[in-house]
């Protein structure tokens, strides 16, 4: 594979690491969410998520692209990203109408 094929396969590649990133930063702001945590906390758990992000995002550009940095590979990163988030977005709010139509039905009942 060479030539466009190649770079739409990359481009594929970087959509699921944008979504790895937006996953598991949920995951993350999730359990802040259920366990609280200090301002500090806070703080030292973004830098070490950050940290290993970039380790992650930089060995899929590394296998990916052989380490270059390409305009496809980082707008794919931010795809995936929005992507998930919308994803996200969409599945909460089917959530909430499930929930209300149980609601309504229970009430019924």
């Amino acid at each position: 594979m060479s030539g466009i094929g190649t770079e739409t396969a990359i481009f594929f590649y970087a959509c699921l690491s944008g979504m790895t990133v937006y996953f598991s930063y949920r995951i993350l702001s999730s359990i802040r969410e259920i366990i609280p945590h200090s301002n500090l906390a806070v703080g030292v758990e973004d830098f070490i998520f950050w940290l290993g992000m970039s380790g992650y995002l930089f060995y899929q550009m590394y296998v990916t692209t052989y380490g270059s940095i390409r305009w496809f590979f980082v707008l794919g990163v931010v795809c995936g990203d929005l992507l998930a988030y919308c994803a996200a977005a969409l599945l909460k709010k089917i959530y909430l109408k499930a929930k209300k139509k149980l609601e309504k039905f229970r009430e019924t009942r």
